[in-house]
């Protein structure tokens, strides 16, 4: 069931707005908040895509694949240590627990989950536009839009020294 939620998430693409980054008491903890719309990203040929239609088919899909990048990226924070497992991933309970459908709106909602600071809101809209929201991540939620886009992030490569 996850590989199919992903595999929704992954093949519907988004335009992204403008990002809304304020910074918080301490540096790294800033509120992003990014609107999103589903359908072709600016450049691609849109093929007549209609948000508000994609986000009838797609909308579970690009929740539960912003829910999962959002939990693999989070860390524990304070008392949280204890529970955190390194490589954990986001199950399908996990996701089902934190989704609600509000006014019209397919909601996930994540504060912490088994050890880490997941601190994600994402809404997809009946229109086809989408809020991610994260509070305390840095700027962890633009990466994830650029890695769903498919652009490499740079990586430190360390060289082993010779004895």
């Amino acid at each position: 069931m996850s590989n199919r939620l992903l595999e929704t998430g992954i093949l519907v693409g988004f335009r992204q707005g403008e990002a809304d980054v304020r910074t918080g008491p301490d540096e790294a903890e800033f509120l992003v908040r990014i609107e999103l719309t589903l359908g072709s990203d600016e450049g691609e040929d849109e093929m007549d895509e209609d948000p508000a239609e994609l986000a009838e088919w797609a909308a579970l899909g690009f929740l539960f694949t912003l829910a999962s990048l959002s939990f693999a990226d989070a860390r524990p924070r304070g008392l949280s240590g204890p529970d955190y497992i390194e490589g954990d991933e986001l199950t399908v309970a996990d996701f089902v627990e934190g989704l609600r459908y509000e006014r019209g709106r397919l909601r996930f909602t994540a504060d912490y989950l088994r050890g880490r600071r997941v601190k994600t809101d994402v809404e997809v809209r009946p229109n086809g536009t989408v809020e991610l929201a994260t509070r305390g991540r840095g700027k962890a939620a633009l990466r994830w839009l650029d890695r769903l886009k498919g652009k490499r992030l740079m990586e430190v490569i360390e060289n082993p020294t010779e004895d």
